[in-house]
Formats: structure tokens, C-alpha cells, sequence
């Protein structure tokens, strides 16, 4: 009897995970401009959207906390410092937005062939992060008109910053969107999510100011900086606020220029989230991706 080698074939519905990414980067990149396409197909004004929305946003900030409530006067070069942590808490809210709904969005194609589902997830999370791009070349621009002089340091600390964003929006959004096919409810929990990071990392305040506020508690401080987000803020606030001459050139300096202390195990413990959160939301997703076709 003839023996049939069957190490050539693969056995659909099972795959490496987010590994298969590489494997399948054709895919990916399709994915990709088609997410990016449909963004605002029938627009008016298109891309200009992406300038717009996080302008207004930063407008409406810088007034009520700002002006009514008095911080720019704590903080020097208020409007630098509160842009440069906003456009970095924006990526994490449309990144992780469109993770959740695109293996919804994309029922059709989930349905109808086998491809491995990761790739949906992370085309949305790249597609959404092009549009964090012009933010980021506004912020730049922004920054060299108030003086800004960029170095390696700087650019490190930006890349960084980026870097453990999209890690933690990776594992989220493998998790949200597994878990959005069969309780449609998880859209509205990223929605809390999504209203709570902004307030949840030192953008409308200072680390200083909660590090003060939570002496008799210390560990309070220690979760609060642990989260992923407001390590990746600080990042972008040194790269950006605090490498201004004219800020370091303050005295007394501000309370919140220099890195809040144990701040190095604060990044380590940044990274052990985001590795949990991409142990976990891989192993949801292979879990729930069984019944992905059924459930939509």
C-alpha cells in the first residue's frame, strides 16, 4: 500500500498564533489598506480627520484643565506637556477600538476561508496606528516651535513609548475581539476602558501630584505606575516637555521633571503586564476562535 506524506500539508484551523503574521504578510498587508481605505471612504475632508478630532480634543483639555482649572500654571509649557501625552493615550483608545470589532467587521471573509484570525486584529491595530502618525508629526512640529531640540535620547524614548503601547494593545486586543464574536458586550467594557485611560495616566495631571496624594498608601502609587499606558506617557513627556531647554533651564524645577522614583521597576513591571496580557489574550483567542464562523 502506498503511504501518503501528509508533513507537506497543514491541517486547517490550527496555526502558530501570532506567529502565522510573518507567514501570512500578504494577507496582512491587504488587510491593511483595506482598513485604511474604509476609514473614511465618502469623507469630505478624508485624512484631514486625523488632525481634527485629537485638535478639538487637546482644545477642550486645555480649557477646562488648563485654563478653568488653573494647571498650566503648576506645569510650564502646559499645552506641550498635556499634546505629548495625549496623541500617545489616543493610539492605545483607536488601536485598541479597532482591534475589538475586526473579526465582526470582517464576518464575511471569517466565514467563508480559513486564514489565520490574528491577522484581522493586528491589521486593524496597524491601521489604526497610521493614523496616529500624522498626530505624532504634529506633536514634532509643535515641539520644535517651542524650542525643542531633538537628540537620540529623545527618539529612543519615543520609540519606546510607541513600542509598549502597541505591545499592551496586542494582547488586549487579541483578547476583546476573540471575546466580542460571542458577548457583544465586550465592545462596551473597551468603550469604559477606553473613557477611563485618559484619566487614568498623568496627561490632565502630574505623577507628582499623585505621588503626593498617596503617601499613607504607597502601593496605590505602585499599581497606578505599573499600568503600561503611564509608563509609556512619561516616555513621550521626557522625549518631548522635558528635553525642552527652556523647561530645564527652570529653578526650582518642576516637581514632575524628573522620573518618578523606582521608576526602572516601574518599566519592568510594565513589560510583565504586557507579556501577561500577550499570554493571555493569545490563549483566549485560540480558545474562542473555534466557534468564530458559528457565533457570527
Amino acid at each position: 500500500m502506498t503511504q501518503i506524506d501528509y508533513s507537506a500539508f497543514d491541517t486547517p484551523g490550527r496555526g502558530r498564533g501570532v506567529l502565522d503574521v510573518i507567514r501570512y504578510r500578504y494577507l496582512l498587508r491587504l488587510l491593511i489598506g483595506k482598513s485604511t481605505s474604509l476609514r473614511y471612504r465618502n469623507s469630505v475632508l478624508g485624512w484631514f480627520w486625523s488632525y481634527v478630532r485629537p485638535t478639538v480634543q487637546f482644545l477642550v483639555y486645555y480649557l477646562v484643565v488648563g485654563q478653568i482649572l488653573g494647571l498650566h500654571k503648576s506645569v510650564p509649557y502646559f499645552p506641550l506637556y498635556l499634546f505629548s501625552g495625549l496623541v500617545l493615550v489616543n493610539l492605545f483608545n483607536e488601536t485598541l477600538a479597532a482591534a475589538t470589532g475586526s473579526i465582526v467587521s470582517n464576518k464575511a471573509l471569517v466565514r467563508k476561508i480559513y486564514l489565520p484570525r490574528e491577522l484581522f486584529p493586528l491589521a486593524a491595530i496597524i491601521g489604526a496606528f497610521t493614523h496616529f502618525l500624522p498626530q505624532l508629526a504634529v506633536l514634532i512640529v509643535a515641539s520644535l516651535i517651542f524650542g525643542w531640540l531633538p537628540s537620540l535620547a529623545s527618539v529612543g524614548l519615543v520609540l519606546a513609548g510607541v513600542l509598549i503601547v502597541l505591545g499592551f494593545v496586542i494582547g488586549l486586543g487579541l483578547f476583546f475581539s476573540a471575546v466580542n464574536v460571542r458577548f457583544r458586550d465586550a465592545s462596551n467594557v473597551v468603550e469604559i476602558i477606553r473613557t477611563i485611560a485618559t484619566w487614568s495616566v498623568p496627561i490632565l495631571y502630574t505623577w507628582a501630584m499623585v505621588y503626593e496624594r498617596s503617601q499613607s498608601i504607597p502601593w496605590l502609587f505602585h499599581i497606578y505606575m505599573s499600568n503600561p499606558l503611564a509608563v509609556a506617557v512619561e516616555l513621550f513627556h521626557h522625549a518631548f516637555w522635558g528635553s525642552l531647554p527652556s523647561v530645564a533651564a527652570l529653578d526650582p524645577a518642576p516637581a514632575n521633571l524628573g522620573w518618578p522614583p523606582l521608576f526602572g521597576w516601574y518599566v519592568l513591571a510594565a513589560i510583565a503586564v504586557i507579556l501577561f496580557s500577550l499570554v493571555v489574550g493569545q490563549l483566549v483567542f485560540r480558545r474562542f476562535e473555534r466557534t468564530f464562523a458559528q457565533d457570527l
